[in-house]
């Protein structure tokens, strides 16, 4: 074998040892140190410039001072800072992981919820192309409603006592925040549906058809054939879904007037942002990893169930058929 082979056939052995995740890990460390030099070489090239594009006069989109654009250093210093001059304040990060939980909690409901729906409307749709063809516009017109005009609504129903008492208390959440969890539900249940339907409907025909000559029923198609070939898209549904829950979240927690939540400390750190907006932008970064951590979640989800062999791609369909048809006979 000649050196060069080998050199490359030792590095592709070393890399095979290396989990996944560490190099995924190394990548997002990489990309992010090389997004924040670019932030601090825009401010340092506007501050060279007086805030022009160099060798023009034309001036940059964003100012390139400190109340436009903190340095990264201050941004993460005021995360280990006191949140107030108050002698037993928190430190900003332990209030932000603090909201964060409780986002999150919020979030996760109405994750739960919306994936709830949009599985059972794909599985309806399905089902019939009837329903499909009469209810699937509106599906999609409920997308085109901006969700900052119809989260002061559902605040309103849920304070009137539109929510069951047992269906809240089962969450451990208020009336506040289970109207909270159905506006992040809004926001989950459509990705949900749409991908649903795509995998539910993508066995072969062939294979619905064998199935149902040895007289299995909907509900047996549904569950030995269908569901197994719709993981995959059902789990890209999932990791979109996770994030709209928490930006659904967030976004709820404004107009309910919670006093936690990370809608709160967003709202509250804006209204100060020309005298601290390093507090606002580390906000922003709890914000964004509350969402990684969650999508993260869903993948690890989605690791554990493929491996157990539930997954099956369309080259796999025959395969499921048997196994089916083995336990109709049965």
């Amino acid at each position: 074998m000649a050196p060069m082979t080998q050199a490359v056939a030792a590095v592709g052995l070393r890399r095979r040892r290396i989990p996944d995740w560490v190099w995924k890990t190394i990548a997002f460390c990489a990309i992010f140190v090389g997004l924040a030099l670019a932030w601090e070489s825009y401010k340092a090239i506007g501050r060279a410039t007086g805030g022009t594009i160099p060798f023009t006069d034309i001036g940059l989109p964003v100012r390139p001072d400190n109340s436009s654009m903190p340095h990264v250093v201050d941004i993460f210093g005021a995360l280990f800072r006191p949140v107030s001059r108050a002698r037993d304040a928190d430190l900003l990060v332990v209030l932000l992981v603090k909201n964060a939980v409780v986002t999150w909690h919020r979030a996760a409901v109405g994750f739960l919820m919306g994936s709830l729906a949009g599985f059972g409307l794909g599985a309806l749709f399905a089902r019939s192309r009837l329903l499909e063809r009469g209810l699937m516009p509106f599906v999609v017109a409920s997308q085109t409603i901006p969700l900052i005009a119809i989260a002061p609504m559902i605040v309103i129903w849920g304070g009137s006592g539109a929510w069951p008492s047992w269906l809240v208390h089962a969450f451990f959440l208020d009336e506040a925040g289970f109207s909270v969890a159905v506006i992040s539900a809004y926001l989950t249940f459509f990705p949900v549906t749409i991908n649903s339907l795509r995998g539910l409907r993508s066995p072969d025909p062939t294979a619905v058809e064998l199935m149902r000559s040895y007289a299995a029923s909907e509900s047996q198609i549904l569950w030995k054939l269908r569901l197994p070939a719709s993981l995959p898209y059902l789990f890209t549904a999932l990791k979109i879904s996770a994030t709209a829950s928490v930006i659904g979240a967030i976004i709820g927690e404004l107009p309910a007037g919670l006093g936690d939540g990370l809608g709160r400390s967003l709202l509250t750190f804006s209204y100060y942002y020309i005298s601290g907006p390093p507090k606002l932008y580390a906000a922003i970064i709890i914000s964004a990893l509350l969402g990684i951590t969650f999508v993260a979640l869903v993948a690890l989800a989605e690791r554990i169930v493929m491996r157990r062999g539930y997954r099956r791609r369309m080259d796999d369909v025959p395969l499921v058929v048997q196994e089916a048809v083995e336990e109709l006979a049965v």
